[in-house]
Order: C-alpha cells, then structure tokens, then sequence
C-alpha cells in the first residue's frame, strides 16, 4: 500500500510543488520525492491549507480546487503505476521517470496503436508479422522463450512492457534462469532473443528502454565433443555380428557425416542421384536446408568406400531420433568409453517432465548426437584442409563463427602460425 502527498519545499516565492511517496518493504517505512509542474506561491499554498472555515476568499476556494484536480490526476496516475510495480523497483529514478510520463506521455499514433506494448503478446505480434520469413526451428525456439516468460511473468505478478526490458528485467531474468538450473549459455542466446523482439518493435515506433542496446550476457565456455579419427577407427572396425542390421545402417550414417561435414537434416536427404562427377571426382550437390545454400561437396573415400559398399547407395534414412538413440549404441559397442567433460540431458529432482543439460564427466558414447559428424569434420580437418574450404563445406557464415564452433582460439591461430615459420 502506498500513499502520496505534496509539499511545498521551494526556497522562492514561487515554486513547484514536490511529490512525495510513502510505502513500506517487509515492514521498512520509506519515502522518495520528486518534483512536479504544480506551481503556486508559498502564501497561496498556505492559504488553500488552512481549514475550510477560514477561506472565505473566492479566488482561494477556486485555486484549492484547481490545485486539487491536478494533484489528484498526478496522484492516480503515479499509485497506478506504482500497483504495477515490485515495491523493489521502486526508487528515486523510478518516481522521476514517472512523473515525467505523466508530463509527456508517449504519443500513440495510428500505426502503433494496434501493436502490443507487453512482451508476451509482442512475440506473437512477431510470429505472425514474420510468419513467411521465420523457419519452423526459430518458430519453436521462439515459443519456448514465450512459455519461459509467461512463467515469469505469472510469478512476478506484473506485466513485462517491452519498454520495462532493462538492466532490472535483465537481472530478473537471470535470477529466473539461474533458479531453475538453465544453463549460462541458455540464458545468453535466449536473452539475444528477447532484445530482438524489442529492436523490432522499436522499428515499428514502439518506445524501448534507452539501455536496451547496453544489455548482454557473456557465453560460457564448453567443451566441444567431438570423434576423432582413433575413435573413429574403432567404430569402423567393430566386429561382425556385434550390430544389428539397424545399427549397421547407423554406423554408415556417422561415418559419412563425419567425413561430410553437414547436419543430420542434410545428409539424411542424400541419395545417388545427387551425386555429380565434377573433374574427375564424385561429388554431391545439394541445397542446405538451414541456409538454404547451394552446394557441391567432393565425397571423401570413406563414404565412397560405404558407397561402394552399397552398390552405390546411402543408407537408408531414420528419424532423427532414432539416428540420436542408435548412434549412442553403436558407439557404446565400440568401446568410445573415454570418461570425458560435458552436459546430459537429465530430469530436474522435484520439476515432473522438466529436464535440464547438467553438466558432469561421462563416457564419450553418452554424449554423442547427431550433431557430433559436422564437429567432427571441422576440428579433425582443421589445420589440414585451408580453413577457407572447411568454412565452405560446414556453411558457417564467417571464420570466427567456425572457430567458435570448433573450440578454437587466438591462441591456438598463434601456435598455428608459429608451425608455419618453422
């Protein structure tokens, strides 16, 4: 509950009047002032406060109830604000700004008037504004950080106004994140999302906290799980009769995605049809479906030898999660049993149905995905084959973004350097 009054704090003859705000949090009594444009004379500001029966001037009454109506108007204006509010975010700048919002509210024209201001309603504003342009995997991404907030939003009891997403949502956000065990990374990417909705909208005229673009949180390093060619090996040479014919099918698969360099959305697709003698070597063309690149990719001997193998075919294709669980087999019978550092999809104690990428040290097959064979090309070929290809072949947009990808630093450029001058 809070409660508000006016003072007359000025030095001058003739001042403004000052606001000031009473509440209380867990029992502590504060207040907090702001100057407002009421402006009146001290001696008439005496004068209206004086009891009812000693004002007997006319123009005394007329200017109290003057007075009154815009100390009123300001008052409702600054409670209902305030009832929106967390009682912890309420402080000086907060008064201020709200006094100011009273003085010069933001003019709605006819070309926003119709767009949502709150975050939530926002994103669906969004969906639908760029329905033709987003892919289905953004479209789901995108959901997910909707439910996120909706969550949040019930929980904090208050409205998330897109012009609000500043350093305090910032660090609610996190603290949100944090609590319930998602990740650095999570955060990260999800919060890069969110301001995206928030430069869209203030594309579109909306107004945006003016620290929005001074918002970001830093990744975390991870260790980037990879196969390399001894575990390859291994998987190559498992014994007859150790797989099923299914698992066989699988193992072709993570062979040629580690020797090809593309994700399982691509390379699921290939057929011999697409293959392409182009110089004298077969090569594969085909268009990303990410990217929607064009490309041409030489096929290495490993896959022509499974090619060949096949009479020419690729393995049969296999949903992607049953390529995810069949490749964890056929790596735990190859042995990968190398205990290494990464994150596993875990249910959270007490979350029914939650699940969360916890981090831990486990045995190299129990983290392998489909995603492990376009990994697996970049950093096994990495310093082998001239970066500019591997770029070309992975479809990464830029080197950085590839280095990145692989785990790799400036320093190891360095060291890279440094073998060439020997």
């Amino acid at each position: 509950m809070a409660t508000i009054n006016f003072l007359y704090r000025s030095t001058k003859e003739t001042g403004n009047l000052t606001l000031r705000l009473l509440f209380s949090i867990n029992g502590k009594g504060l207040s907090i002032y702001g100057n407002t444009k009421i402006s009146i004379s001290k001696e008439n500001w005496n004068l209206i406060n004086k009891p009812k029966s000693k004002r007997k001037d006319i123009s005394i009454i007329n200017l109290k109830t003057e007075i009154e109506s815009k100390t009123t108007e300001l008052q409702n204006h600054v409670l209902s604000a305030f009832e929106k509010t967390n009682p912890t975010d309420v402080n000086k700048e907060w008064l201020i700004n709200q006094i100011d919002l009273y003085y010069n509210p933001p003019i709605e024209d006819d070309e926003t008037k119709d767009i949502p201001k709150d975050l939530i309603n926002y994103i669906d504003y969004y969906l639908e504004y760029r329905k033709h342009e987003l892919k289905e995997t953004s479209v789901k991404k995108i959901n997910v950080i909707k439910h996120k907030l909706e969550r949040l939003q019930k929980e904090r009891k208050k409205v998330i106004l897109i012009k609000d997403v500043n350093e305090n949502f910032k660090k609610e956000f996190e603290n949100y994140l944090k609590k319930n065990n998602y990740s650095q990374n999570t955060l990260q990417r999800e919060f890069v999302f969110i301001k995206g909705f928030c430069k869209h909208a203030q594309f579109l005229g909306l107004e945006v906290s003016k620290q929005l673009n001074l918002l970001n949180f830093k990744r975390e390093k991870v260790d980037k799980i990879y196969l390399s060619f001894d575990d390859l090996k291994k998987i190559e040479n498992i014994e007859k009769g150790k797989l099923t014919e299914s698992h066989e099918n699988v193992k072709d698969w993570l062979i040629i995605s580690c020797y090809i360099g593309q994700r399982i959305s691509d390379f699921m697709t290939f057929n011999k049809d697409m293959i392409k003698n182009i110089d004298g070597h077969e090569t594969i063309e085909f268009t990303q479906k990410k990217t929607k690149k064009e490309m041409a990719v030489p096929l290495h001997k490993k896959v022509l030898e499974i090619l060949k193998k096949r009479d020419g075919n690729f393995p049969y294709p296999i949903s992607d999660q049953k390529y995810n669980d069949y490749i964890k087999e056929v790596c735990q019978i190859a042995e990968l049993n190398e205990v290494v550092k990464g994150k596993l999809l875990q249910e959270m104690e007490n979350n029914d149905g939650e699940f969360r990428k916890v981090e831990n040290y486990y045995p190299k097959w129990q983290l392998v995905t489909s995603h492990i064979g376009r990994r697996s090309f970049a950093t096994n070929f990495y310093g082998t084959i001239p970066t500019t290809y591997l770029i070309y072949v992975t479809g990464h947009s830029t080197e950085r973004e590839f280095l990145n990808y692989i785990g790799k630093s400036n320093t190891d450029l360095v060291k890279g350097v440094v073998n060439y001058f020997k």
